[in-house]
C-alpha cells in the first residue's frame, strides 16, 4: 500500500492544520482524513493530485515514500531559513468518487459468510478508484501468484476492482476477461476460458503451472468482472518488450554504420 496516510499526517503537522482544516481544503469529511492517516482507506486519485498541487509535492513521492520535513518544504532547512508557508487556497468542487469496499485476502472466508450483512460490509476498509461503474463495486486483494507469469500480470497484494455480474448474466460472461468468483468456501481469481453448455464455466490462470478450473454455475455465489488492477509494484519489462529493446538497439547500430559508410 502507499504512504499517503502517513504523509497527510506529516503535512498537517508541518503546516499546523487540524484534520478538520485539512478536510475543508479538499471538500472532504473529517473522518475520511482520520481514516487515511490510520490506513483504513486511501483518498481517490483526484484528491491525491490536488494535495500534491496544493503543497507543491511530487505525486510519486507522496505515494511511494514517507516524506521528510525537508521534502515537504522543498529545501534544506539547515542551509536556509524556513519561510512562512504559503497561504492555503481551497480547491473548489472536486469530482466526487464513490467509496469501494475492500476485501483483503485474510478476510476472504469472513466475507463469504457475512457478505449479505450490512454491518459487516460497513465495517470493512474502503478505497477510491477513478473508474465509473454501472453496478456495485468491490475491491479484492490478489492472494497468490496464479495470475502472474514471467514478471507480468497480477501480483500478490495487487488490488482488483470488480463490478458485480447479476446472477441472470452468469452465462453471458466473456471469455478472456478476468473475474473474481466467490464460492462456498473459497474465492477464485481467474481468466474465463469458456462457457460450456450454459451450465458450466471454465477458468484458467495466466500462470501455466495452475490447472484449468471447471465450475457448475449453480455453485457460484457471486461473480465480479475485474475492471481495473491497481499495483504499487514496479513491474519489470515483459520478455517481448526486452526483445524489442534489443532489436531497436541493433537497428540503431546498423543505421549508424550505414551513415558512417556514406560519408
Amino acid at each position: 500500500m502507499s504512504f499517503i496516510g502517513k504523509n497527510i499526517k506529516k503535512i498537517r503537522t508541518v503546516r499546523n492544520l487540524s484534520q478538520a482544516g485539512f478536510a475543508q481544503l479538499f471538500n472532504l469529511a473529517r473522518p475520511s482524513v482520520g481514516a487515511y492517516e490510520e490506513g483504513r482507506s486511501e483518498p481517490k486519485m483526484e484528491t491525491v493530485v490536488q494535495i500534491a498541487r496544493q503543497f507543491g509535492l511530487s505525486i510519486d513521492l507522496l505515494l511511494t515514500k514517507e516524506l521528510t520535513v525537508n521534502e515537504l518544504y522543498g529545501f534544506d532547512i539547515y542551509k536556509q531559513e524556513l519561510k512562512q508557508a504559503p497561504s492555503l487556497k481551497k480547491i473548489a468542487n472536486p469530482t466526487p468518487a464513490p467509496e469501494t469496499v475492500l476485501i483483503k485476502a485474510a478476510q476472504t472466508l469472513e466475507y463469504i459468510v457475512n457478505r449479505h450483512e450490512k454491518k459487516f460490509i460497513e465495517s470493512l476498509p474502503v478505497v477510491h478508484f477513478p473508474v465509473d461503474l454501472k453496478n456495485i463495486g468491490r475491491a479484492f486483494e490478489q492472494p497468490g501468484s496464479e495470475m502472474q507469469y514471467l514478471e507480468t500480470g497480477i501480483f500478490p497484494g495487487d488490488l482488483l476492482l470488480g463490478e458485480l455480474v447479476e446472477p441472470e448474466n452468469y452465462c453471458d460472461v466473456i471469455p478472456g476477461k478476468v473475474y473474481v468468483v466467490v464460492l462456498q468456501s473459497s474465492l477464485l481469481i481467474r481468466r474465463l476460458a469458456e462457457v460450456v453448455s450454459g451450465e458450466t464455466l471454465q477458468f484458467k490462470a495466466d500462470n501455466p503451472e495452475y490447472n484449468l478450473v471447471t465450475l457448475p454455475v449453480k455453485e457460484v455465489l457471486e461473480i465480479w468482472e475485474v475492471r481495473g488492477v491497481f499495483s504499487s509494484r514496479l513491474k519489470a519489462p515483459a520478455l517481448v518488450e526486452e526483445r524489442l529493446i534489443v532489436l531497436e538497439q541493433v537497428v540503431q547500430q546498423l543505421n549508424d554504420r550505414i551513415k558512417a559508410l556514406e560519408k
